[in-house]
């Protein structure tokens, strides 16, 4: 992510207000293209230095992103990015079926938002003909971000934000990213292939089928990752 405008000492409350927000979104963004990995400490002063912001405005944001559990304090020891466990990951899910299955049962076959799960779906299938999984992962990712704004609605827009950052988190505890995202790909051309032909109630049920498969999975894959610790 580029930095941000240089931070003078004295800002007006509301413009640092704008800031720690700029700060928080940027670090959200990189959290869920997989800049930074569950488990790692931050420096403040290398992230401060990076923004160009002060140490007090980033220990803001890490507040701000603490309490949507993206980020973990521990006392003495300094900031780390969380690391979603199994609860978790369940309780992600179970904000998923509700949230996307919406989205999907209010989707219109014109919407733009089809255009762009279609064209990350391309991408999907050339970083998997590379082996490329972390950019696989990160168009699974971006294909539901879009799937979520066939909603029309910028309050799950940005609720769901969250729970792609968690989730992109959960995946980077993993040790199989080609298991973990390959069976994906195909499925979410399969879905995308449902709502363009305006099958709703069929792409909400394969929709079903598609997060409990995805749930297993990474629930599989993290206890197996657990038992080698």
């Amino acid at each position: 992510m580029p930095p941000l405008a240089p931070q003078s000492k004295a800002m007006p409350a509301e413009d640092q207000t704008t800031l720690v927000r700029q700060v928080v979104s940027q670090m959200r963004e990189m959290l869920i293209s997989g800049e930074m990995t569950a488990g790692e400490k931050l420096s403040e002063h290398k992230i401060a230095a990076h923004f160009g912001i002060s140490r007090n405005t980033l220990r803001e944001a890490f507040r701000e992103l603490t309490a949507e559990n993206l980020l973990d304090y521990q006392p003495h020891r300094g900031v780390f990015v969380a690391a979603p466990d199994a609860g978790d990951i369940i309780d992600i899910y179970r904000a998923r079926h509700i949230i996307q299955g919406g989205a999907v049962r209010a989707a219109n076959p014109g919407h733009p938002a089809l255009l762009r799960m279609a064209q990350i779906v391309d991408e999907a299938k050339r970083a998997q003909h590379n082996e490329d999984w972390r950019a696989v992962g990160t168009a699974n990712i971006a294909f539901h971000r879009a799937m979520v704004d066939l909603s029309d609605s910028a309050r799950l827009t940005a609720n769901f934000e969250n729970l792609l950052a968690e989730l992109r988190l959960a995946f980077g505890q993993m040790h199989d990213d080609a298991f973990l995202h390959g069976p994906f790909v195909p499925m979410n051309a399969e879905l995308l292939h449902l709502l363009q032909d305006d099958k709703l109630a069929a792409a909400a049920a394969y929709l079903e089928t598609y997060l409990i498969r995805s749930e297993r999975s990474l629930l599989a894959a993290l206890t197996r990752g657990h038992s080698k610790d």
